[in-house]
């Protein structure tokens, strides 16, 4: 068997459609690049079963219900054999020469984040859940170093990834590894004309839910850091995120290349959102992460 050029880490914990959908685009990309396509599965025998008959190639790497995506991502990397490892979701869908892109941006960086842009933009809850979520990704943006980058249309050289194998697998969020890799000098490199689709189709409760635990997950792992004055100080602070957090999505969405009626039009979902947030950052700060980790997809 051929080496691959590009390793692509696929966490399934939505369901066969939506990483059916997934894999239909990597499949589709040609270009001449040879993709090795690793799929950590919490889903199910169902699925699994879907997957070995419509994409054979697919490396299936099945995991129990509850395992948590970074710890399901660390698998993958363990596994991948190509140069460059790219990371996305099981709900993203990526156009014609991604790879090709990735790959090109790789040349010049050891880790390249690209744009994310909403593909589920026929029903108002979907674009709530995304301008909640991604409002700081809608362009216009600017393309180098960065202090940031998204953890689900990225790319690291494989050897990195190996060095900080303590961060990789700390079971924690990527901004743990990006935090680690930016301490070590490496810098996080943004394209952000290298996009991605997000086409993640929710209702109401699910996405309240989502945030919820997502937050919570992230603040109960951030307040186990530090002094315990300085995580005293963090937990005080989380009660005044929601008019925050509000303000910050809403008028970061108003500067964006985005309908102005539809940003007014999410505003209802966008203020029980955010209370969602609220809440899970209050609940992760004073109370730590629960099983919240583990009920994120």
């Amino acid at each position: 068997m051929n080496e691959a050029d590009l390793s692509v880490v696929v966490p399934s914990v939505n369901g066969w459609e939506d990483l059916d959908g997934c894999l239909a685009a990597l499949q589709a990309q040609g270009d001449g690049v040879t993709l090795e396509l690793l799929v950590p599965e919490r889903c199910g025998e169902s699925v699994r079963e879907l997957v070995a008959s419509k994409y054979p190639t697919v490396v299936m790497l099945p995991v129990p219900l509850n395992t948590t995506i970074p710890n399901m991502r660390a698998m993958a990397f363990d596994r991948a054999t190509a140069a460059s490892v790219a990371v996305i979701e099981d709900h993203v869908i990526v156009p014609a020469g991604w790879a090709v892109a990735l790959l090109e941006a790789r040349r010049d960086a050891q880790v390249v984040g690209g744009g994310v842009s909403n593909s589920a933009t026929e029903r108002l809850v979907d674009w709530a859940a995304f301008l909640c979520e991604y409002s700081h990704m809608l362009p216009p943006l600017p393309r180098g170093e960065s202090t940031w980058i998204t953890g689900n249309n990225t790319v690291y050289a494989r050897e990195l990834l190996r060095l900080h194998h303590e961060a990789t697998h700390a079971n924690r969020w990527e901004n743990h590894l990006h935090d680690a890799l930016r301490s070590a000098g490496i810098p996080l490199i943004f394209h952000p004309e290298i996009t991605v689709g997000h086409k993640k189709h929710y209702t109401v409760w699910e996405y309240f839910t989502q945030r919820y635990y997502y937050a919570r997950s992230y603040a109960g792992a951030r307040a186990t850091e530090g002094s315990w004055l300085r995580r005293v100080a963090y937990g005080i602070g989380t009660f005044a995120l929601p008019p925050v957090l509000l303000w910050r999505t809403v008028s970061r969405s108003l500067q964006k290349e985005v309908d102005r009626r539809l940003i007014w039009r999410c505003l209802p979902l966008t203020v029980l959102f955010v209370c969602a947030w609220s809440a899970g950052d209050i609940v992760g700060a004073w109370c730590g992460a629960g099983d919240s980790l583990s009920r994120v997809c």
